[in-house]
This record gives structure tokens, C-alpha cells and sequence, in this order.
């Protein structure tokens, strides 16, 4: 005879704390008992700037555990952008800010968004404050103003060329350039922001083939590494999304699929991997045309680096023509 046993009830259920002793989301101005970071790039002698010194004045975009602010000094009445990231944010977005953070302290580049401080609060929050771009993204120009014109972009390839110049040489991948990624002001100055998901290569044989960033910029390598020998070149990856990005600031749309088309991931990978690059249509200038090609070689020791890119005619010739 089979002997039963009685099954255990388990009660696998956690009591909630009490309302007293959860983290509470701070507003701004947020509270003195902080730890200030010195300003990255700054000389030891420079002053950071007391968060309880800044104002908010709006919100300039919600992200993945996150806000960004508009904020003001109030005694210099300079502006600046606030990213705060709450203490209670998921694991994944919280090893993003800590990259974004070891990467910002690294960075001293006009053609790189300038961090003037970094703040650690004993709620867990953590607190980054950044020049103010006052046009926003790439993106949000494109949505306001409409298609970019060739002379337009060719200055946009040309400093973020720069940016990512800089960025390789201190073997820095970005791995998410596109539009909302590339931040503008009313100069017209373009800077290359959010390193949430950027690698730092410390050594020459360090992989770079995790399945971070904006699927729809993906390079094909990166979406099919076995494809293409298993071999997963960042830097090349950083210029494939550059070619990607200056294709939709000129049609008005993502280049692999119809205007006003959601993507998904499977559609993403198939166009990517499978479909030839995309053709500019006959209105762009046989120099544009050979620039982004240069950009969407499927085969990713075939793309222009980023030293040649910035010989290439489209970006060398005077901007004022």
C-alpha cells in the first residue's frame, strides 16, 4: 500500500512594510542629505554644485525608472538638465545609470554631453546633472520641423563623428546612436547623450555582443552574430546606427519599414539581417548616397571607420554650399 503524504501549505507571500518605512520619492528640490560627487572632467579646486542650489522648473522627458528635469542655480539662474533615477528602480536600470555614470566621469569632449555632477542620495536615488540642450533630440527636431535637408545633415555626421572619434579612441562603444540619443541646442551644436547601454573596451580582447540597445539600430551582426562569424565588431556597430539615423532624418521615417509602421522585433530582425540595406530615394546627392552606403555594409568589416567617414566628400566639403 502506497503511503500518502500530506502535502505542506506554503505560504510564500511577503508582508508589505509599513507606509513609514518605505523609500519615498523625493521631489525637487531634493533633500541636503546627499552625497555630492565631485563634477567629472572638473579641476579639484571647482565647486559642484549643491543640489538643494538647483530649482526645478519642468520635466523634460520620463525614462525607465527615471525623470529629467529642467532645473535652475538659483543664484547664477544658469539652466541645466537633472536625471534623477529612483532608488527603488529596477536592477537592470540601475546598473545602466551606475555605466552611464563611470562613462560620463571619463568623457571631456564638445561633441559629448557635459556632465557637471553626480549625486548619490541615502534614499538610493541617484542624481545626474547635465548641460541643458534647449532644442532637445535629433528626434523631436525631425517631428517638429520636418526632414532634414542634405547641408543639415552632413554638419549632424560631422559632429557626431567627432563625438564617436573621441569615444572610440578612449575604446569607448556607445551601441544606441540614433535621433532621440543626440541632443541639439539652439547653436546647432549636436552631442551624443545616454550611455546607459555603452561599453567600455578595457582590453583589446574584450566582447562586446550583449543584446543591449535600441533593437531598431541594431547592426545585423548584432542580431545574428553566428551569421557573421561570431564576430561582433562595437565600433562598426556605432557606424552602421549613424548611417541608419541619417537615412530617417532624411525620408522622415525608419528606413526599413513603410512610414507609420510599429516595429517589432521579429519584423526588425528579418528586415535587418535578411533584407538588403536600404536605397535613398533618387532626390539624394550621389555623395550622400556613397556616405551612407559606406554606413550600411551588412558585412561589418566593410563599413568606413569612423577616421575615414570624416574624409569622406559629403562631410569635407564647405558647409556653407
Amino acid at each position: 500500500m502506497a503511503l500518502v503524504r500530506e502535502r505542506r501549505q506554503i505560504n510564500l507571500r511577503l508582508p508589505l512594510p509599513e507606509p513609514s518605512e518605505r523609500h519615498p520619492r523625493f521631489p525637487l528640490p531634493l533633500p541636503p542629505s546627499v552625497s555630492s560627487l565631485s563634477a567629472p572632467n572638473s579641476s579639484s579646486s571647482a565647486t559642484v554644485i549643491p543640489i538643494t542650489d538647483l530649482e526645478k522648473l519642468n520635466v523634460l522627458g520620463h525614462g525607465n525608472g527615471g525623470t529629467v528635469y529642467k532645473v535652475q542655480h538659483k543664484r547664477t539662474s544658469e539652466i541645466y538638465a537633472l536625471k534623477l533615477v529612483h532608488g527603488d528602480s529596477e536592477p537592470t536600470v540601475r546598473r545602466q545609470v551606475f555605466r552611464e555614470m563611470e562613462i560620463l566621469r571619463r568623457t571631456d569632449s564638445p561633441h559629448i554631453v557635459r556632465c557637471d555632477g553626480i549625486y548619490e542620495m541615502p534614499s538610493g536615488d541617484i542624481a545626474i546633472l547635465m548641460e541643458y540642450m534647449d532644442l532637445g533630440t535629433l528626434d523631436t527636431l525631425l517631428q517638429r520641423n520636418g526632414t532634414f535637408t542634405e547641408s543639415a545633415l552632413a554638419d549632424v555626421a560631422r559632429q557626431v563623428l567627432s563625438g564617436l572619434s573621441y569615444l572610440h579612441s578612449h575604446k569607448i562603444i556607445h551601441r544606441d546612436i540614433k535621433p532621440s540619443n543626440l541632443l541639439v541646442n539652439n547653436k546647432m551644436e549636436v552631442k551624443i547623450s545616454d550611455f546607459g547601454v555603452s561599453k567600455i573596451m578595457c582590453r583589446t580582447l574584450d566582447a562586446c555582443n550583449s543584446y543591449v540597445g535600441t533593437c531598431a539600430y541594431m547592426s545585423p551582426e548584432r542580431f545574428d552574430p553566428d551569421a557573421y562569424g561570431g564576430n561582433y565588431n562595437g565600433y562598426a556597430g556605432d557606424i552602421w546606427s549613424l548611417g541608419l539615423t541619417l537615412f530617417e532624418l532624411y525620408v522622415g521615417h525608419f528606413p526599413f519599414l513603410p512610414p507609420g509602421q510599429r516595429p517589432d522585433w521579429a519584423t526588425l530582425m528579418c528586415a535587418i539581417c535578411f533584407a538588403d540595406p536600404p536605397s535613398l530615394p533618387e532626390t539624394a546627392s550621389e555623395e550622400f548616397r556613397s556616405f551612407v552606403e559606406c554606413c550600411l555594409q551588412k558585412e561589418s568589416s566593410k563599413r568606413w571607420t569612423v577616421a575615414q567617414l570624416l574624409s569622406h566628400p559629403f562631410v569635407c566639403k564647405d558647409p556653407c554650399l
